[in-house]
């Protein structure tokens, strides 16, 4: 089986990650997607982005954080995501858009209501005492 392989801007304030819901799922996410034909990783988080949240994000500040893998949520078992992810400075408003219905700042306290992947990422933040 192939891994879904998806971009992720992973931003923090206040000791918390911002996360994502899209419309009828109960599953909060890293926003970003799935790159299209011929764009690199900072096109396709850029777009993304811009789709889900209505920012721009500053080309000049995107930098790696990490790269994370685990069983795609809602898949079938042995489906895995590979979530590359980025941090980066932003203009703009925050606001949910497109498929996104609810953003919210969680901590790992709140991992539940997370994806697989993203409980990966928030133990991986916590450790560097970069979320609560």
């Amino acid at each position: 089986m192939t891994d879904i392989d998806k971009l992720a801007w992973l931003h923090i304030e206040n000791k918390k990650l911002l996360c994502a819901r899209s419309k009828g799922k109960e599953t909060f996410y890293s926003p970003g997607g799935k790159r299209e034909a011929g764009e690199t990783d900072q096109q396709a988080l850029l777009r993304e982005i811009k789709e889900e949240l209505s920012i721009d994000l500053l080309p000049e500040t995107i930098n790696h954080a990490g790269t994370f893998k685990a069983q795609a949520h809602g898949k079938p078992k042995g489906t895995m995501v590979k979530m590359t992810c980025y941090y980066g400075e932003y203009t703009g408003n925050i606001t949910p858009a497109a498929e996104i219905e609810e953003i919210a700042w969680l901590s790992s306290a709140d991992k539940e209501k997370c994806s697989v992947v993203t409980h990966i990422i928030m133990d991986w933040l916590k450790s560097d005492g970069l979320i609560d």
